[in-house]
C-alpha cells in the first residue's frame, strides 16, 4: 500500500529578505540513485541565512527555493539503481539547499542515494541532524587535508562553533591533544569536548604558543572563522611541519607569516560536491565515520534547547540571525 501522499508541505524563501512561507508543493520522484526522505529534522545553517539574504552567490541556490542543507529522516522509497538502502532505512546527510537542489524544510526530499549514512542508533534524529554539514566540514580538514594523527598537538579556532566543537572531538578521537579558542563564557563547554580551552581576547598568539606548546607552535590548526584568526593562525603553527586549514579562507591574506615558517595551507569548500556532483560518495563516507564514532561516544551534538515545527522555521532563522542560538538550530518537520 503506497502511503507517500501526492502533495507535500514545504518553507520556501520566496524573494530576498522577506519571510519563508508554508506552501503545498508536489512530492518529488526520486530518479537514478536516488532515495525519497520522509524528513523528521532539519538542521539549520548560518551559510541558510546567508542564501536568503542574497549574499551567498558561491552556493547557487537562486530563490524562490526550499533551504535546508542538513535531514535526518526514513528512506520511503527507491529510485532505479539503488543499492544499499532499503524501505525504512533512517538515514542522514547533507544533500540540498544549495546548487538549486531542494532542501531539508519539507516533509519529502528525493536525495542522491550517496550523501546518506545510517543514522546513529542512539541519536535522536534532531540530533543527527545537527551533524552532518559540521562534521563533514570538520573531517575534510583535519583528516582529508591535515592528516591528524595521534601525538599532535591541535589548536581548533572556534571551538565552541558549530563546527569548531566537532573538530575538536574528532581530532581527540584520532589521539591529538586539542587546544580550542573561545570566549571566557565558553570555557566550560569547550572544555567538556576534551580540549583545552583559550581565552583569545585576553591571551595574544605569542603567550598562548608559548604556554601550550613551549614556543615550538601547533602541529595542525584549524581555524573555522576566518579573517584575523586565519592570520593568526599563520604566526601559530609549527616551522617547517605545521599545517593550517580554513573552512572560511575567502579573504586577502598576507602569507609571509606562514611562508616565513615553512608552514603550509589547505582550504576547505564542503558544498563543491553538492554543486559539482564529484565526491558525493565521499561525503556519505564521512558519515559513516561519524556514525561509528557517535554509537562509540566518541561524538556527540551541541543542539539548541528551542524547538521549532516546520510553520515555525522562519522563528528559527531569526535565532540565527540575531546570534541568540546555543547550538546548532534543528526544526522539527515531522509532526
Amino acid at each position: 500500500m503506497n502511503l507517500i501522499p501526492d502533495t507535500m508541505q514545504a518553507a520556501v524563501a520566496e524573494q530576498i529578505d522577506t519571510p519563508l512561507r508554508l506552501v503545498d508543493l508536489a512530492v518529488p520522484v526520486p530518479g537514478p540513485c536516488q532515495v525519497l526522505v520522509r524528513v523528521a529534522a532539519a538542521g539549520l545553517n548560518p551559510l541558510d541565512t546567508k542564501i536568503r539574504a542574497g549574499k551567498a552567490a558561491h552556493a547557487k541556490h537562486p530563490l524562490p527555493a526550499v533551504l535546508g542543507i542538513d535531514l535526518a529522516g526514513t528512506v520511503v522509497a527507491l529510485g532505479p539503481d539503488v543499492s544499499g538502502w532499503q524501505i525504512g532505512d533512517a538515514v542522514y546527510g547533507m544533500t540540498g539547499g544549495v546548487g538549486g537542489v531542494q532542501g531539508s524544510l519539507a516533509e519529502y526530499a528525493a536525495v542522491d542515494a550517496a550523501l546518506l549514512a545510517p543514522k546513529p542508533a542512539h541519536l535522536s534524529m534532531r540530533e543527527a541532524a545537527a551533524l552532518p554539514l559540521g562534521f563533514i566540514t570538520a573531517y575534510e580538514g583535519l583528516v582529508d587535508r591535515a592528516r591528524v594523527h595521534a601525538g599532535q598537538r591541535v589548536l581548533v579556532h572556534g571551538g565552541a562553533g558549530g563546527v569548531g566543537h566537532l573538530a575538536v572531538q574528532l581530532a581527540r578521537a584520532r589521539g591529538a591533544e586539542v587546544f580550542a579558542t573561545g570566549t571566557a563564557a565558553q570555557k566550560a563547554l569547550i572544555e567538556g569536548y576534551g580540549a583545552t580551552a583559550i581565552d583569545y581576547a585576553t591571551t595574544p598568539v605569542a603567550d598562548y604558543v608559548q604556554e601550550h606548546t613551549g614556543g615550538e607552535g601547533f602541529d595542525v590548526i584549524y581555524d573555522t572563522v576566518g579573517g584575523a584568526t586565519l592570520d593568526a593562525s599563520f604566526e601559530a603553527v609549527r616551522p617547517y611541519h605545521g599545517h593550517v586549514v580554513s573552512a572560511l579562507g575567502w579573504g586577502t591574506h598576507a602569507l609571509a607569516p606562514l611562508s616565513f615558517r615553512a608552514g603550509t595551507y589547505s582550504g576547505v569548500f564542503t558544498l563543491r560536491p553538492l554543486l559539482t556532483g564529484q565526491g558525493r560518495a565521499h561525503h556519505g563516507e564521512i558519515l559513516r565515520e561519524a556514525t561509528r564514532l557517535a554509537e562509540q561516544g566518541q561524538l556527540r551534538t551541541h543542539l539548541d534547547p528551542h524547538r521549532f515545527s516546520l510553520a515555525e522555521a522562519e522563528q528559527a532563522y531569526r535565532l540565527i540571525e540575531t546570534g541568540a542560538a546555543a547550538g546548532k538550530v534543528v526544526v522539527d518537520v515531522a509532526a
